[in-house]
């Protein structure tokens, strides 16, 4: 599990690979949904939770001034020999992250 920060204004893209089957719970703020198309999608508010596999969200942004927090919590990936580490979101400059377990 992890947290993402955003800061007021900032956005930051849904890669499918980084994001596969992530669930996100807004803790923070409000979250904007920006869908495939660059349409805006839902604003969630605090203890929204939402799935992104095959959503079609293409995109986090924060309308906001102040800093929204969403916790991200992606499954990990178990073979015989070892547990896989849950990879970080690329930064954008707009965005902090932490790691969380």
């Amino acid at each position: 599990m992890r947290t993402l920060a955003l800061r007021g204004g900032a956005r930051v893209a849904v890669v499918a690979t980084e994001w596969h089957d992530a669930l996100g719970v807004v803790t923070r703020g409000r979250v904007q949904l920006e869908l495939r198309d660059g349409e805006p999608g839902p604003v969630l508010g605090p203890d929204a939770a939402f799935w992104l596999r095959g959503t079609g969200v293409r995109a986090l942004r924060n309308p906001g001034r102040r800093t929204a927090t969403v916790r991200i919590v992606t499954p990990r990936t178990v073979t015989c020999q070892s547990t896989q580490p849950v990879r970080q979101l690329p930064d954008d400059g707009g965005t902090t992250h932490e790691q969380h377990e």
